[in-house]
């Protein structure tokens, strides 16, 4: 795979997933901003809570990885990946953070 297809596939991967976010879980959270009814939502049955659970260790793993390459590879403003992996989700934390370590690694290289 190219450089410039791996970053098409990242990028329209993480659009697709936060329009779908946007469709799906803004309109509801706008007519009942309760943030902790939305999250314990995601646990309505076993099915729900398999995926959310998923998203959580995900997510966990994600931070780990960006605080570690932080402090071994000097990597900048993950921080930031962090965050988005919250809100609007892993899809788009992850994916900023694949560009964003490309970018800098690719610039030291040269």
């Amino acid at each position: 795979m190219s450089e410039m297809l791996f970053k098409a596939t990242i990028t329209i991967t993480a659009a697709v997933f936060l329009s779908i976010f946007t469709l799906l879980v803004i309109p509801p959270l706008l007519v009942d901003p309760d943030i902790a009814g939305a999250f314990a939502a995601g646990f309505v049955n076993p099915y729900a809570s398999g995926y959310s659970s998923d998203v959580l260790a995900c997510w966990a793993i994600l931070a780990a990885w960006i605080v570690y390459e932080a402090k071994t590879l000097q990597i900048r403003h993950g921080w930031i990946c962090i965050l988005l992996a919250i809100i609007p989700g892993v899809a788009v934390g992850f994916a900023l953070y694949l560009l964003l370590r490309l970018r800098q690694l690719k610039a030291r290289a040269d």
